[in-house]
């Protein structure tokens, strides 16, 4: 695991492209997050996942229409969004995010792509985090934990 002081999240009060948001905490057993990924054993692997932590999860295979289908659901705590994904990228659906009734909803980039370079690129681009495909099942479930209570992971391997 790649945890480094220097990917963590910036504060408000630091420069940087990308300020710290602090978003509300959820309960697990009371979360949806929405995952956005157009690979199949992906998902499906995410989902087991989720599903051992008590989270019910929804599931879009592409950013083109995600702010369209989060107005069909009750609630969304959590997007987990692939960043390469077809007809519309994970940064352009990220974008429409931002300027729809979801903007507070923490929206993390997972992504097989992860380098440091990816990295800086989620965080400018105003990710609220990062997670670097493999997915590890050991440490997953730990990194959903702590995003719904509101701490950043920045993780690339």
């Amino acid at each position: 695991m790649e945890t480094r002081p220097d990917l963590l999240p910036l504060s408000s009060s630091s420069q940087g492209s990308a300020p710290f948001r602090k978003w509300k905490v959820v309960n697990p057993k009371d979360a949806t997050i929405l995952v956005v990924e157009d690979n199949v054993s992906n998902f499906v692997l995410m989902a087991r996942m989720l599903a051992y932590l008590g989270i019910h999860c929804e599931w879009k295979t592409s950013g083109y229409e995600v702010v369209e289908y989060a107005h069909t659901l009750p609630r969304v705590d959590l997007i987990l969004m692939d960043i390469r994904l077809p007809y519309e990228d994970g940064y352009e659906a990220l974008r429409k995010i931002r300027t729809s009734l979801y903007k507070e909803v923490p929206v993390i980039a997972v992504t097989a792509n992860a380098s440091q370079n990816e990295l800086n690129r989620a965080r400018s681009s105003g990710f609220d985090g990062f997670i670097g495909k493999p997915l590890d099942p050991d440490r997953f479930p730990d990194q959903v934990r702590r995003m719904l209570q509101g701490d950043p992971v920045w993780e690339y391997s």
